[in-house]
């Protein structure tokens, strides 16, 4: 059972540090054209201003749509940060660093100050001082996705602009470049790449594969029939099809597109449009109308439908883990996804769930690590934090003064 520890001070986490980066290998940072070592060598994994830390540095941004409230609550700490406020706000979305707060008439961006690099065989972990790098010029419908080496903001009528990383890093958004021509779904950065769906009137959409200018430079054999949603895993970008999912895959330069068909008949109702994951598990979770949440494991390409109470919110560590579900009766309840049998469940923990769209409200949501899941109670003024490997153990509940009514993980 992995288990995270309830950390109130760094200076293990540093100390762990230092052998973690001593593991990664020097390569030529530590040396000079010589052979011999640098006076003042660059650490492998130096990120200036930041701290590196030898475990996750999770970070909670809460807002609240109401009163335009703004929170992070730091995981490892405990500490609860009050920041500017974002009037106007109705969603929160996050990339894993930067927190992004969609409102009608832009989209102001946090830097939440917690993050990681995946280098593949292992993994840095970063904390930094939280600050504002400003506000995206974009209106209602934009989505943001993002890499380590761009983000980009795609628009309801099709356009979309790429923004260089480096430049939200250092707390300005820089000049946008605009891509050319307009796409049918959202522009999604992966493997130093743009996965995008292109399409003509009245014709099923297609996959296209940009480079970072925007020109297209492959365009696999595969439609997708009226997209919606779309996330990336290790397997690949998932975008969401009327008929199921297509998994677009780069291998050594060439992209593929499979399709992961849903093997019966869904109503439109029932369809899988938004998907909620743990960041680097390839095992996405949607809802599957009321009663039903659809488990797709890309790495499988297969889909499995758990039957189960009212749904309201959901998601999966993957890699074996439950399937958890906020359900209408305020309990999580956990179940095991080949099975679809209910594997344990929690007494009530949100007394009252809120309408979406009335007061400001969201419907809760449920953000999953790789030990533990959390669970906003906007009515309740607190956050749960849930061992998800333990029977749905409440382990810590964190009071705040705000409705939490979004809330996105970041540091992950």
């Amino acid at each position: 059972m992995l288990v995270r520890k309830n950390v109130t001070s760094l200076a293990p986490a540093l100390a762990a540090a230092i052998l973690l980066t001593a593991g990664c290998g020097g390569g030529d940072e530590a040396k000079s054209g010589s052979g011999h070592a640098s006076s003042s060598p660059t650490p492998h994994g130096y990120v200036e201003g930041a701290t590196e830390a030898a475990e996750q540095q999770s970070r909670l941004l809460l807002g609240d749509p109401g009163s335009g409230e703004t929170r992070v609550l730091d995981l490892i700490t405990g500490k609860v940060h009050d920041i500017a406020r974002s009037p106007g706000a109705t969603a929160l979305t996050t990339d894993g660093r930067f927190g992004y707060f969609h409102g009608p008439d832009g989209i102001r961006v946090l830097d939440s100050g917690a993050w990681m690099v995946d280098h593949g065989d292992h993994v840095h972990y970063y904390r930094a001082k939280i600050k504002e790098v400003g506000e995206l010029p974009a209106g209602t419908g934009t989505s943001i996705r993002s890499d380590a080496g761009v983000t980009v903001a795609s628009s309801a009528d099709g356009k979309a602009s790429v923004y260089r990383r480096a430049d939200l890093e250092k707390g300005a958004l820089g000049t946008p470049s605009p891509l050319p021509g307009t796409f049918a779904g959202a522009v999604v950065p992966y493997a130093e790449h743009l996965v995008t769906l292109t399409a003509e009137s009245g014709a099923p959409a297609k996959v296209a594969v940009l480079d970072r200018s925007g020109k297209r430079v492959a365009a696999p054999e595969a439609e997708c029939e009226q997209p919606r949603g779309d996330a990336v895993t290790r397997r690949g970008v998932v975008l969401g099809c009327a008929d199921g999912a297509l998994l677009v895959h780069e291998n050594d330069g060439a992209f593929t597109a499979e399709k992961i068909p849903y093997g019966e008949d869904v109503p439109t109702a029932e369809r899988a449009v938004e998907f909620r994951h743990r960041p680097g598990s390839s095992t996405l979770t949607a809802p599957a109308g009321k009663d039903a949440v659809w488990v797709l494991d890309a790495g499988e390409g297969t889909w499995t439908r758990v039957r189960t109470g009212p749904v309201v919110a959901a998601n999966t560590a993957g890699e074996g883990s439950p399937l958890v579900v906020l359900e209408s009766d305020g309990a999580l309840h956990g179940y095991d996804i080949p099975t679809g049998k209910e594997t344990g469940v929690t007494d009530p923990l949100l007394k009252e769930l809120p309408e979406a769209g009335a007061g400001g409200g969201a419907a809760p949501v449920i953000e999953v690590d790789r030990s533990r899941a959390y669970l906003n109670d906007p009515e309740g003024k607190r956050v749960y934090e849930i061992d998800y490997n333990d029977d749905l153990r409440v382990a810590r509940t964190f009071d705040v003064d705000v409705r939490p009514s979004l809330m996105v993980e970041t540091g992950r």
